[in-house]
C-alpha cells in the first residue's frame, strides 16, 4: 500500500511534459512572468526617457523667448540606463531558460524575448553615441 503511495507521488513529480499543456508547467509561467517583468520595466524605461532627453523647442516658444533643457536631465539618465541594461539582462535569463528548457524542434522559442533583448540593447548603443557626441 505505501508503495503504490510512493509511486503515485513520483509520477506527479516526473509528469512527462509531452503530455500536459504548456500553461500548467511551473516554468513555463515563470518564464512568462519574468517575460512581463521585463516590459514593464521597458515602459518604465520609456517613461524616463520622456523626462530625461532634451526639451524640444519651437520655432515659436524660441521667438516668445520661452527656453527649454537642452541637455540631458543626468540622474534620469543614470536611471533610463540602468532600466535598459535591467531589460538586457532579464531578456538574455529568458532566453537563456527557454534554451535550455526547450529541446525538440518544434518548441516555441518565443519571439518577444528577442525583440525586448533588441530594442533595449539598441536603445543603449543609440543612447550611448547621443551622451557622447
Amino acid at each position: 500500500m505505501q508503495d503504490q503511495k510512493n509511486a503515485g507521488e513520483h509520477t506527479k513529480l516526473m509528469q512527462n511534459r509531452r503530455k500536459h499543456p504548456r500553461e500548467s508547467d511551473r516554468l513555463f509561467r515563470f518564464l512568462v512572468g519574468i517575460n512581463v517583468l521585463g516590459w514593464l520595466v521597458f515602459l518604465s524605461a520609456l517613461v524616463v526617457f520622456h523626462y530625461a532627453r532634451p526639451e524640444f523647442v519651437s520655432g515659436l516658444q524660441a521667438f516668445w523667448g520661452i527656453t527649454g533643457r537642452q541637455e540631458w536631465a543626468p540622474m534620469l539618465t543614470l536611471y533610463l540606463i540602468g532600466l535598459l541594461v535591467t531589460c538586457v539582462v532579464i531578456s538574455l535569463t529568458v532566453l537563456f531558460l527557454k534554451r535550455r528548457r526547450n529541446r525538440r524542434e518544434h518548441d516555441y522559442y518565443g519571439i518577444n524575448g528577442y525583440v525586448l533583448m533588441f530594442t533595449a540593447l539598441s536603445s543603449l548603443i543609440i543612447l550611448y553615441f547621443e551622451l557622447n557626441s
